[in-house]
């Protein structure tokens, strides 16, 4: 592929950048997460479900890499508050995601989250997407935060 084809591939939301600019704060999270049912909360643990939306297909026609690590940040994120954490989540520190199957337009797919370990200053959590069902498994994913500490003054 040429050098000004591989440009015009990453520049092409370009012509929309205007109305990009007028979509309310947090709109991925929100696109990604829209329909998204908590089926079981426990403490270190969160068990959600969603039917595979036709906005969240990449070109192959099957769910988008990009949704699937967005679920680990933000279900990954969401289970450290089970476990009654006090401040935010924190940032992210590393994220890692290995994708094992594909999941279809109108697939049931089941998402769970585990703490595995949440300290003062560290969060490690681990999610795995699977097939309601069938169980196979979608992506495992794991997810390290930096936890940000409240001051004391």
């Amino acid at each position: 592929m040429e050098l000004e084809a591989v440009k015009k591939l990453l520049e092409k939301g370009e012509e929309n950048a205007e109305a990009m600019e007028k979509l309310p704060p947090r709109f991925f999270e929100r696109l990604v997460m829209k329909g998204l049912r908590v089926d079981l909360i426990q403490p270190g643990r969160l068990l959600c479900s969603f039917t595979v939306p036709s906005r969240l297909l990449n070109a192959g026609n099957f769910l988008h890499g990009g949704a699937t690590a967005t679920m680990v940040d933000l279900v990954g994120s969401a289970v450290i508050y089970t476990l009654g954490a006090r401040t935010t989540t924190g940032v992210s520190v590393e994220i890692n995601v290995s994708y094992l199957d594909a999941a279809y337009a109108g697939e049931e797919i089941e998402v769970e989250a585990k703490a595995l370990r949440v300290g003062k200053a560290i969060g490690v959590v681990s999610v795995e997407l699977r097939k309601k069902k069938t169980g196979k498994i979608i992506a495992q994913g794991r997810h390290t935060k930096y936890l940000a500490v409240s001051s004391k003054l």
